[in-house]
């Protein structure tokens, strides 16, 4: 009998341990949006728990860059490569930066000598609304020299309906000497479409915020904001609407659109630019992932938000 009430003691200890251990469990609400790192040198921008980006910056690779992007019908509205040239357009990294001339290397095609070479992560943020991960990257020519140092900020900011706002603030800062940025359409920030948003594989259209549509009326123009929209399925249009913030340098931005499927904002298409030695030079852009084609005025509604002046991240 002393052995089982000191049996049922203990029971009863074990039961008001583990109710005051319930008691005192307060989970602290978790983030809906989340950058969580990943093997191989990735990051999944997840929403709910469901990848909606990723960002890649493993020591092999020429850049960094996001792929997937994910539309609000959860299907890719980037891909890597062009569909009909994938090894000469092999630079095509869905959603990009880089820029074919700095002090006369090339960062923009492959295995040209530059590299945009990772160099560490220096902050991971989840939040409710948005989730970012900043970097910090060198701009290396063949030699190995660094010509820019560049700290990066990806955010991804979840909106009704399951649409996106990605943010992209770049710091590039010239190290050693001044930096020129050579006079050519590509660079700095582009993006490669899937395949069936193109106008030519697709039957996808382009717009700007000027009025233009198609190649033919977009191609090297100034505009706001660039808008390239197709079907991801029978009977699901979704689109991205590349937006150029008003403090960059050269807004409106020249754009480098084709309708074979990609579109970019050119800095320095029409005339080069230097970079002087600490000085950094400071951009923003963002990519409006949306569902439909929208009416111009609700893009310039978005513009406009973007366009706001914000505190610096």
């Amino acid at each position: 009998m002393e052995s089982l009430g000191i049996h049922l003691f203990a029971v009863v200890l074990c039961a008001v341990a583990v109710a005051a251990s319930g008691a005192e469990l307060r989970p602290k609400p978790v983030p809906r949006m989340q950058a969580v790192p990943q093997p191989y040198q990735q990051v999944s921008f997840q929403r709910d728990g469901k990848e909606i980006a990723r960002y890649h910056f493993g020591p092999s690779l020429d850049r960094p860059f996001l792929f997937p992007l994910i539309g609000p019908s959860g299907r890719p509205l980037t891909r890597m490569g062009h569909p009909h040239d994938p090894d000469g357009h092999g630079h095509h990294n869905s959603v990009w930066v880089s820029h074919a001339n700095v002090n006369g290397t090339d960062f923009w095609a492959n295995n040209r000598g530059g590299r945009i070479v990772h160099q560490r992560v220096e902050r991971l943020d989840d939040g409710p609304d948005s989730a970012a991960v900043t970097t910090q990257n060198a701009w290396a020519s063949k030699e190995g020299k660094t010509l820019l140092k560049e700290r990066r900020r990806t955010a991804v900011h979840a909106l009704p309906g399951d649409e996106l706002l990605i943010v992209i603030d770049l710091s590039l800062a010239a190290e050693g000497a001044d930096a020129t940025l050579g006079k050519t359409p590509f660079g700095f920030f582009a993006v490669r479409m899937a395949k069936t948003l193109g106008v030519h594989d697709g039957g996808g259209q382009i717009r700007n915020s000027e009025g233009g549509v198609n190649e033919k009326g977009v191609f090297w123009k100034r505009a706001k904001w660039m808008d390239y929209s197709g079907a991801v399925a029978d009977g699901v249009l979704e689109g991205i609407t590349l937006l150029d913030h008003p403090a960059n340098p050269n807004h409106p931005s020249v754009f480098h659109v084709r309708d074979d499927g990609w579109m970019g904002s050119s800095f320095t298409q029409d005339a080069p630019r230097v970079i002087q030695l600490g000085e950094p030079l400071k951009l923003r852009y963002a990519l409006w992932v949306h569902a439909g084609a929208p009416d111009p005025k609700a893009i310039e509604a978005r513009w406009a938000d973007f366009a706001r002046p914000t505190d610096e991240k």
